[in-house]
């Protein structure tokens, strides 16, 4: 499991009711399912990663999130997750909406655009840049919406969503005390805790 899921689980209490967005192959559901009696259902675009969720025993719905989450009723879900997703959303802001209107809580991870590796690549090279973590050209990238730890903050702070915790990551999923002091420019991976204020 990637670490930052590690952290991930450790924000949902056993027995929780979990949706996770964009839940590719279905790995943290079912772990989620296996050490802490999580009910949990997958939404997923990719047919390949719907077929791993299957024989991994998750319950997976096939779902493209831009469609929003009409299908679902409010309080539904204990957790809502979108992890390394909120880049590729059309409209990440209302579908941020749509997590805390179905869950009570949400987590959102995503790679933060505003670290100095990212920076130092736009200044030196002229080009968006091209890493082990966000390896397409900006052409054919599956990420439309880069974000920054700021302006995450922003979003979350003119929507009145409570940031119930917030860690940066580097590359490795790991974190130290340059991060925790500057965020937006070291913090490679942002996840948030969040819920409706």
């Amino acid at each position: 499991m990637r670490p930052d899921l590690d952290l991930i689980q450790s924000w949902i209490e056993p027995g929780s009711r979990v949706l996770d967005l964009g839940c590719g192959g279905g790995t943290l559901l079912k772990y989620l399912k296996t050490s802490k009696n999580a009910r949990g259902i997958g939404l997923e675009i990719n047919e390949k990663n719907i077929q791993n969720c299957i024989e991994k025993g998750v319950r997976v719905i096939e779902q493209n999130l831009d469609k929003g989450l009409g299908n679902f009723q409010s309080d539904s879900f204990d957790t809502v997750l979108l992890t390394q997703t909120l880049q590729a959303l059309h409209k990440p802001d209302l579908l941020v909406d749509e997590m805390l209107r179905i869950g009570t809580k949400g987590i959102v991870t995503f790679p933060n655009f505003g670290n100095w590796k990212s920076r130092l690549y736009l200044a030196t090279k002229g080009k968006m840049p091209i890493s082990k973590f966000m390896p397409h050209q900006w052409y054919n990238t599956p990420n439309i919406h880069f974000c920054t730890v700021k302006d995450f903050d922003a979003l979350c702070a003119a929507k009145n969503i409570k940031v119930l915790a917030r860690t940066v990551v580097n590359s490795k999923h790991q974190g130290n005390w340059a991060m925790k002091l500057w965020p937006n420019f070291f913090g490679e991976t942002a996840i948030y805790h969040l819920s409706r204020n």
